[in-house]
């Protein structure tokens, strides 16, 4: 198939490491590239620690792909000391450009609350001084995940607010504090006009896209597995 001509695209957020693509990862990467998606964010911390590891060799195996190492805040509670080293240790692979997932999600509180903000607060600290911007998981805690950056960053912390589908109110918080937006196929779902309308007032440099793949395919794929080549239809809409 050809290569698609329009502009380059990345997708900055996608777990191609977990076993929903176990049997045809390969072609995954290879219909991303085909839909001009040049680069690819592998991110880590989804379920267990091993899944840094399985980020870091998709990484280490195809061109244009990127880790990320972290832990999200639904299994903190699994995170002990030395799970947290091993962390450390991988986030000095040259293959790693973000530390996350991390954050706070209050909402459905499969870690308890103050476990997550324990560890988002450790993550902060893993991600100052590796000189690496934070992939920052927020539901139902954008108030707390406000002030743990401001306090914990002390103005030195890059990152973006992944999958964010908060107001406009929030979303300038963000941005005061120097993090990026990133839009997932939430955008594209019909009754998402309020967050549509948010992304509308956001500089667009600042504004990152993702799929979070396997999760949130967009329109017209609502329903089936998601994967970085669809990418493409969140930024048509985001375009809009």
């Amino acid at each position: 198939m050809a290569r698609h001509t329009s502009p380059a695209l990345i997708d900055s957020h996608a777990h191609i490491q977990t076993r929903e693509f176990s049997a045809d990862v390969a072609e995954v990467i290879q219909r991303a590239k085909e839909a001009g998606v040049e680069k690819i964010v592998v991110v880590g911390g989804a379920g267990d620690l091993s899944s840094n590891d399985a980020a870091l060799e998709l990484a280490d195996s195809y061109p244009g792909l990127y880790a990320t190492i972290g832990m999200h805040p639904h299994d903190v509670k699994e995170v002990g000391e030395e799970a947290f080293q091993r962390m450390e240790a991988l986030a000095r692979n040259p293959k790693v450009v973000a530390v996350g997932e991390t954050g706070l999600d209050f909402y459905y509180d499969h870690s308890p609350r103050q476990v997550q903000i324990d560890l988002f607060c450790r993550f902060i600290q893993m991600a100052r001084q590796n000189g690496l911007p934070l992939v920052v998981h927020v539901r139902d805690a954008y108030r707390e995940a406000c002030e743990i950056i401001k306090r914990e960053g002390k103005g030195n912390l890059r990152g973006v607010i992944h999958c964010f589908t908060g107001d406009y109110d929030a979303a300038r918080e963000f941005l005061d504090l120097g993090f990026y937006l990133s839009f997932t196929g939430i955008i594209t779902f019909k009754n998402a006009d309020a967050l549509r309308d948010v992304a509308r007032r956001l500089p667009l440099e600042r504004i990152l896209l993702e799929t979070d793949s396997p999760y949130l395919a967009p329109v017209p794929h609502r329903g089936k597995r998601n994967e970085p080549s669809f990418v493409r239809q969140i930024a048509e809409t985001v375009a809009q």
